[in-house]
């Protein structure tokens, strides 16, 4: 028999982008089984648990199938449409798939976020590149950025399992404080990351006047970090509450006994604030603790600080995904215990 060149001679005769093709097509597979492992993984964990403990409910085997196939579709969808790039569609498909075996209107809330986020930052693409010098074609989102705004309502969302079991339940503190505090934390992190983003993408372009800087008033050039709008504030207020509402509906399809329990519509209102209240906090942090310049020979903002770069606003100490963490953070701690003392009771 004749012998077989060896592999990298096969590959060297190959075209780069064939290669190129057939590692990415690998390294899908591999993510994929990886996902698949993890799932059932879950799966096994959750009638486990459920067996030696009777108060949790198991995780059924159709919304196991439904939490693993419909975050692989959306986040492929988001890949092809360059949502995402590889390290990106990774850990989406890693939040997507706990968020939804948790809690139906955690996925729906989640998704609801992520899609109007990518329309939001592919809108107007062309009047965002000429004053942003960080502005990527078609707004990929890489695993960095997908960790700072799913890392609390993926921590969230497995306190939830571990509370009360995989299902949705009605937000009401006199019967399920605990559950109820997570649901609300997780969608005040969510409304938060869809309220400064709303604002970033929609203010900018929509405001006829200049922004000023939240922390002295004082204007300052488009695209500085804490610079507010009033369009931008009131698009925050819009994005929380479009995924306040988004939770508030998805409540009303899957929650059995609704009619026992406390009223929902303040989810809707809550997820305003939360989306109007990380808006002011990501600004504040970002006008104090994150760099930005002008630079004048481009007459773009920077984010760094260079010899080009004429001195804005802030110190070089977070960067634009920390702000956003730590915003987060802050207010899906804060909020929902705010909202136990105002929350109506049956």
């Amino acid at each position: 028999l004749p012998s077989l060149p060896p592999p990298c001679f096969v590959f060297r005769d190959l075209d780069d982008n064939i290669c190129q093709r057939y590692i990415e097509m690998i390294t899908n597979i591999v993510v994929l089984s990886l996902i698949i492992c993890i799932s059932l993984a879950f799966w096994i964990m959750s009638m486990t648990a459920s067996t030696y403990y009777g108060n949790l409910r198991p995780i059924s085997p159709w919304r196991w199938l439904f939490s693993v196939i419909v975050p692989v579709v959306i986040v492929c969808n988001g890949f092809k449409k360059k949502s995402l790039d590889h390290s990106g569609a990774l850990g989406a498909l890693v939040v997507g798939f706990i968020l939804t075996i948790a809690n139906f209107s955690f996925f729906t809330s989640l998704l609801m976020f992520f899609l109007s986020s990518s329309k939001l930052t592919k809108w107007k693409g062309e009047i965002k590149k000429r004053v942003d010098s960080e502005y990527k074609e078609g707004g990929q989102r890489n695993w960095i950025q997908v960790f700072c705004n799913g890392a609390v309502p993926t921590e969230l969302a497995l306190l939830y399992m571990i509370e009360s079991g995989p299902g949705e339940i009605p937000i009401d503190f006199s019967k399920q404080y605990s559950a109820s505090w997570m649901c609300l934390s997780l969608l005040a992190a969510l409304a938060c990351s869809a309220g400064d983003t709303w604002a970033s993408e929609v203010g900018p372009v929509l405001s006829k006047s200049p922004p000023r800087l939240i922390t002295t008033w004082k204007k300052v050039p488009v695209g500085t970090n804490g610079g507010v709008t009033v369009v931008g504030l009131t698009s925050s207020l819009l994005g929380g509450t479009f995924v306040g509402l988004t939770y508030f509906l998805t409540q009303l399809a899957f929650v059995s006994d609704l009619d026992i329990s406390a009223p929902q519509w303040p989810i809707i209102a809550f997820g305003g604030l939360a989306g109007l209240l990380g808006s002011i906090v990501d600004s504040y942090l970002g006008a104090t603790m994150q760099f930005t310049g002008l630079d004048e020979s481009t007459g773009m903002v920077v984010n760094s600080p260079t010899k080009e770069a004429k001195h804005v606003a802030g110190k070089p100490i977070l960067d634009n995904n920390a702000v956003n963490l730590f915003s987060s953070v802050l207010v899906a701690l804060l909020l929902p215990t705010a909202a136990w003392g105002f929350w109506p009771r049956e």
